[in-house]
């Protein structure tokens, strides 16, 4: 099929490239705005190492960065944990089970740095930032109880979130235009490959491959 053959039968059905793409995103905007409960997320950072007083301010060790990188990751583990999770919808006194609690909670090491970021999804942007501080409290103490040290601190407590990070409205309804455009295109081109009626001169020529001898306007009236 040459490329005035494709265009041509895009125009023949130019009504489902546009009709599809805008149900597509109509449907997309529909349930962006209306219908999605908005997610909000708040992370708490916190560094793993102790600091020394120092002549210009607080010191770190190098022995100790060492050590702090290899817990990093022990320590992410930690904050993970069951009892961790407990103890955090304990203190919250949160109408959820560890299960639904983990789901809510992500524990990451920042990479090459002492750093963790404790982050909390939840419908509630309040209690996002409330659940994040605490999950990092309790993290703390049990960081204390388990590794008996006290090397970990608070950098940047969590704070409420001002926006929701999802549903990101304007990229659904990007990528609903995009996935509109591509289904319309698919079905123009499905429907052509069904459609064996001829509807003009020019098919004759091209599917059956002899002359027209003459044609039979249409008369209205």
């Amino acid at each position: 099929m040459e490329l005035k053959d494709i265009l041509r039968v895009l125009r023949k059905r130019k009504w489902l490239l546009i009709l599809i793409p805008l149900v597509a995103v109509l449907t997309s905007g529909v349930m962006s705005y209306f219908i999605l409960e908005p997610v909000y997320q708040a992370s708490a950072t916190l560094m793993v190492g102790k600091t020394y007083a120092g002549p210009n301010g607080p010191l770190l060790q190098y022995t100790d960065i060492l050590t702090a990188n290899q817990l990093v990751k022990t320590y992410s583990q930690i904050a993970k944990s069951r009892t961790v999770a407990e103890q955090v919808i304990a203190v919250q006194n949160l109408p959820i089970s560890p299960q639904q609690f983990s789901k809510m909670v992500s524990v990451q090491p920042v990479q090459d740095t002492q750093l963790i970021q404790i982050k909390v999804e939840s419908a509630d942007p309040r209690l996002a930032a409330a659940m994040a501080n605490a999950a990092a409290g309790v993290f703390m103490e049990k960081v204390v109880s388990v590794m008996k040290v006290d090397n970990v601190n608070i950098v940047d407590p969590a704070v409420e979130p001002p926006f929701p990070v999802k549903p990101n409205k304007k990229l659904n309804m990007v990528i609903s235009v995009i996935i509109g455009i591509m289904a319309a295109v698919g079905l123009v081109f499905l429907f052509e490959y069904l459609d064996q009626t001829i509807k003009s001169s020019e098919d004759i020529n091209r599917y059956l491959e002899i002359p027209v001898l003459g044609t039979i306007p249409r008369i209205s009236g």
